[in-house]
C-alpha cells in the first residue's frame, strides 16, 4: 500500500501546482514536455499515463533535463533516483509543499548525490503500463553534468 501511495504522490505531481520558492524551480521547454503527460485512473489500483504527440516523437530518442536528484534509495551513490523540477526540501511527502513534476533516471554509472541541479542526458523511455506500478517516464542515461 506505500508503494501504492508514494507512486500516486509522485505522479500527481503532473497536475498538481505547488507553493514554493520560484528561485529553485527548474523550468525548461523538455520539463514542459515531460509535464504535459495526463493520467486516467482505471479503479483504485490502476492508473494509465496519456501520451500526447509532443511527448511521443521524444520517445525512445536522446533527452535532456535539469533537476534536482529525489533519492528512492538510502546512499550517497545513486544509480536509480526520481529528478523533479523542485528540491527535495520542498516536496509534498517531505512536508512543504506540493508534489513537482518528476522522471526515473536510470544511470549506467552511480553519481554522488547533491543537493545541487544537475543534468542528466540519456534515451527518454514511456511506459505504457500501470503508472502504479511503474514510472510512466524514466530516462535511461549514461551523462550526467
Amino acid at each position: 500500500m506505500k508503494k501504492i501511495f508514494f507512486i500516486l504522490l509522485i505522479f500527481s505531481g503532473f497536475a498538481v501546482k505547488a507553493q514554493h520558492n520560484p528561485d529553485d524551480q527548474i523550468i525548461s521547454d523538455n520539463w514542459d514536455v515531460v509535464g504535459s503527460v495526463d493520467f486516467k485512473i482505471v479503479k483504485d489500483t490502476e492508473m494509465y499515463a496519456v501520451y500526447n504527440n509532443n511527448i511521443k516523437k521524444f520517445a525512445n530518442k536522446s533527452f535532456e533535463l535539469e533537476g534536482y536528484i529525489v533519492p528512492i534509495k538510502d546512499g550517497m551513490k545513486q544509480t536509480k533516483f526520481m529528478l523533479s523540477t523542485l528540491p527535495i526540501n520542498q516536496c509534498f511527502y517531505c512536508g512543504k509543499n506540493g508534489v513537482p513534476v518528476m522522471v526515473m533516471v536510470e544511470m549506467t554509472e552511480p553519481i554522488k548525490f547533491t543537493y545541487q541541479t544537475v543534468k542528466v542526458k540519456g534515451t527518454l523511455k514511456l511506459n505504457a503500463g500501470n503508472a502504479m506500478d511503474n514510472p510512466p517516464i524514466a530516462l535511461v542515461a549514461s551523462i550526467i553534468n
